[in-house]
């Protein structure tokens, strides 16, 4: 990936479920699938994958390695992939066999072509207020996003976002730092400890019309 990276909620991931549109993420990174499971539709060693879809499939790696876990199997005294899921594409056989071709490049999970961003270690909710027209939308974002890539996920909701001075508290917000660069507190953790309602005290960041729709 070039630049900044995009930066993935899991719930966004999850929606990537199918075999014609598979995503994972593993060690924080979201990679897209969909072409390896078309390029090999139909090999049985997909299942493993299909079955994980849309899912976090960390624990199938060494964090130090990046790698597939090992084991030292008890039977051949051989260090081998750990896949008690079943062996997936791109794991070689415990033992030799002449229909396992060894000769795979970069095994898919090394693979940055199927790279498409990062997961969130950590999201947040917050509602967008257009005060001009009373308009609330309610967003999980990544907190490691800036306003920027907050203001790209509300387009869907209005197109002429960027003609508008988003401001909390009175204070006008730097777009290009991150809610909490920009003083926006995540208190998930005191409210989920004090049983408070998230929703209720949930931030709002309010949108105020700029009168230049050029910007649009």
């Amino acid at each position: 990936m070039m630049g900044r990276p995009r930066y993935f909620t899991p719930s966004e991931v999850a929606a990537h479920n199918t075999a014609e549109d598979l995503w994972v993420s593993f060690l924080g990174k979201v990679y897209d699938l969909s072409p390896l499971m078309s390029q090999y539709k139909g090999d049985v060693l997909l299942l493993p994958i299909m079955e994980f879809a849309g899912k976090d499939i960390s624990s199938w790696f060494d964090p130090k390695t990046e790698d597939i876990l090992k084991y030292v199997d008890p039977l051949t005294c051989c260090v081998a992939y750990y896949t008690p899921r079943g062996r997936f594409l791109h794991i070689p056989p415990n033992g030799p066999r002449s229909d396992w071709d060894s000769d795979i490049g970069q095994p898919w999970w090394r693979d940055s072509r199927y790279e498409v961003g990062l997961l969130s270690a950590k999201t947040r909710w917050m509602r967008i207020i257009n005060t001009l027209t009373s308009q609330e939308q309610r967003m999980e974002v990544c907190s490691e996003e800036t306003l920027n890539e907050i203001l790209q996920r509300y387009l869907r909701y209005n197109s002429h976002a960027r003609s508008y001075t988003w401001k909390y508290n009175g204070a006008v917000l730097d777009m290009n730092k991150t809610l909490s660069e920009n003083n926006v507190p995540d208190n998930d953790l005191e409210l989920e400890q004090l049983r408070l309602d998230r929703d209720a005290f949930t931030p709002a960041i309010l949108l105020h019309y700029n009168d230049d729709l050029t910007e649009g």
